[in-house]
């Protein structure tokens, strides 16, 4: 569905400000930026934007032309906006399973490997898992998914539903930041128990390299703030395509995660226009987030964390918080003064930035801002997504349709707005301690 332009807006209207017309910011976050980012991103052409897949491609160009258009320069040290790095994709190409001499059919086994060839009997050092229930998955999840020894995994004959699905899900070509891949292994089997005196597994998987891209522009800080560095960030990558329901298998992504990749671009031309910034801005849409954060992890490593000010993650802010409207939550509330700073620029405004109402889904560490938060940078991300009553978050009606674009649009302002006093150089947020991932 395609939407009417809806103009530019005033961020103290947006906002409910109670200042007066002459106190109003001379520039303002453009509703029609915001709309036309939105839609094309999120657009069927653009095929769910999975990472390395030609949709993502399109999307990455589509947002290099806006940078572009904005007037953003590369990031220093790079020659254009695309922040190229590899990525491994290992695809299985053979499995067989053989059990006290009978062989299982082969649609009734499969490999999690990364290992080029493996050929295993009763005779290695194999372990051999029984899952007679659903509820025997969860406990030994990493075993099955990402085991730290090679195991044999025997489905029962009455987890075959569970089984194709899983085959289904994990089937798909996988995508690794590091070149060598895990030495273990899990071979799936669906038999009945008990586990056989003997077996035989054997495998094959090929392994291609592809280049990924984040995408990136920078707009240089004035004076003595200059070298100070702070980030405006969203993911640009989303599922891609799916098990279609009811004919529809693109998962579009517009909430997860156009709507933040379409704030930082927003973000962009609003502190472009304005040419007031004392700390050197960076704006990147980061790609494979979905898939571990690899465009995050990599961005990190290309700069020094102690220069890093600050991180603006943005992260599903199409719908409206639990809040009501004019409303967002900071991850990581707690962690540094960032969201006080933030809600200090905000005094005269009827907008509201809240702490995490969901800490027991650990949000501060399931997106990009986690990287860098570990590195000790007061990196947060500000979203509204009520998530665990999102029953469109990963499918394939996560379109602009249901989304909310005129309170995303509010919220966009009000981090243009609360970001003023870092962006200046006024106010610089606590440092976060260093904590590990969960």
């Amino acid at each position: 569905m395609r939407y009417k332009e809806l103009g530019i807006l005033v961020i103290g209207g947006w906002l409910g400000s109670a200042q007066p017309a002459a106190a109003q910011p001379k520039t303002a976050v453009s509703a029609a930026t915001v709309q036309r980012v939105l839609t094309t991103l999120a657009a069927d052409e653009m095929q769910g934007r999975a990472t390395g897949q030609p949709g993502q491609e399109k999307a990455a160009a589509f947002l290099a032309g806006e940078f572009q258009r904005i007037g953003l320069r590369p990031l220093p040290g790079l020659a254009g906006f695309m922040q190229e790095f590899p990525a491994y994709e290992t695809v299985l190409t053979s499995v067989a399973v053989t059990l006290d001499g009978v062989a299982v059919p082969a649609d009734r086994v499969f490999a999690r490997t990364t290992q080029p060839a493996l050929t295993w009997t009763e005779q290695d050092s194999v372990a051999v898992l029984v899952l007679k229930t659903r509820q025997d998955i969860q406990p030994n999840f990493e075993a099955v998914f990402r085991p730290k020894k090679n195991t044999l995994v025997l489905f029962d004959p009455a987890l075959a539903a569970t089984f194709k699905s899983l085959v289904e899900q994990f089937g798909k070509p996988q995508l690794r930041a590091e070149q060598a891949g895990s030495p273990y292994a899990s071979v799936w089997a669906l038999a009945a128990a008990p586990a056989p005196r003997t077996f035989r597994a054997e495998a094959r998987a090929a392994t291609k390299t592809l280049t990924i891209r984040n995408v990136a522009g920078y707009l240089p800080g004035r004076g003595a703030h200059a070298n100070e560095k702070v980030v405006f960030s969203g993911h640009y990558d989303h599922l891609g395509i799916i098990k279609p329901v009811a004919g529809d298998s693109i998962a579009n992504g517009a909430d997860d995660d156009a709507s933040g990749t379409t704030a930082v671009v927003a973000l962009a031309e609003y502190f472009q226009k304005r040419k007031d910034n004392a700390r050197s801005l960076i704006f990147v849409a980061f790609t494979a987030e979905e898939i571990g954060g690899f465009g995050a992890r990599y961005f990190s490593k290309q700069l020094k964390p102690e220069e890093l000010t600050a991180m603006f993650n943005i992260e599903m802010i199409g719908k409206e918080a639990k809040f009501g409207p004019k409303t967002a939550f900071i991850t990581g509330y707690d962690k540094s003064d960032f969201g006080p700073l933030l809600q200090a620029n905000l005094k005269g405004t009827e907008f509201k930035f809240e702490p995490d109402p969901y800490p027991e889904q650990n949000l501060f560490y399931r997106s990009d801002n986690a990287t860098l938060a570990r590195l000790g940078v007061p990196a947060h991300t500000i979203s509204t997504d009520q998530i665990p009553d999102d029953k469109l978050y990963h499918s394939v009606d996560d379109e602009v349709s249901s989304l909310d674009v005129q309170n995303m649009t509010a919220v966009i302002s009000a981090i243009a707005r609360s970001a003023e006093g870092i962006v200046a150089g006024r106010q610089t947020p606590t440092r976060i301690a260093p904590e590990p991932a969960r």
